[in-house]
């Protein structure tokens, strides 16, 4: 007699999931490519040992993605495709737009500064994924502790923005040092 009831999900499933094979075959060819670039990123250290040299881990690593996504292809090969792989794909590439923030973020630290940049950089986050009202408000709040705790407890040395140069003397100074 079976453990399990019928309705609940196996632990391996049977079928394919969407994107799937799109991933693995993605992964082996990103793991092939740096794996070929090695000898162009890296030196071979004459009187080094084997595991001292600058290209084994990355190697062995790299190695390892390539033959586990190939047996994670070969695995799954033979299961019935699932409709939606593309689908799939396209949720990863619109996933991308995530970078771009950050990417934003990065770049207008130097300008603002660092506590306008995260303000302002959490705010407009929070209206992105969809939260309205007083969530923005602890959006804001939320910036300003993480501000506080990088900035201040924690003693980060964070360039201050462009911006700090046109306050006055002594509060460019509270500025470029807790904010």
């Amino acid at each position: 007699m079976s453990d399990h009831a019928p309705d609940e999900p196996h632990v391996f499933p049977e079928g394919r999931k969407p994107g799937e094979m799109l991933f693995s075959m993605l992964l082996l060819l990103l793991a092939g490519a740096l794996l070929a670039a090695l000898p162009w990123q890296t030196t071979w250290l004459n009187g080094k040992g084997l595991a001292a040299q600058p290209r084994f881990w990355p190697a062995l690593s790299l190695g390892g993605v390539v033959v586990f996504a190939i047996l994670h292809k070969l695995s799954r090969n033979q299961l019935d495709r699932t409709p939606g792989r593309w689908l799939e794909g396209l949720t990863w590439i619109r996933s991308l737009e995530f970078i771009g923030w950050y990417m934003l973020y990065v770049a207008a630290i130097p300008v603002i500064g660092y506590l306008l940049a995260t303000v302002i950089f959490c705010t407009l986050l929070a209206l992105r994924v969809g939260y309205r009202g007083k969530t923005l408000l602890w959006a804001a709040l939320f910036g300003l502790v993480v501000v506080l705790f990088f900035k201040t407890a924690m003693n980060v040395k964070i360039p201050g923005g462009a911006i700090y140069e046109y306050a006055p003397e002594g509060l460019r100074y509270i500025l470029l040092r807790y904010f």
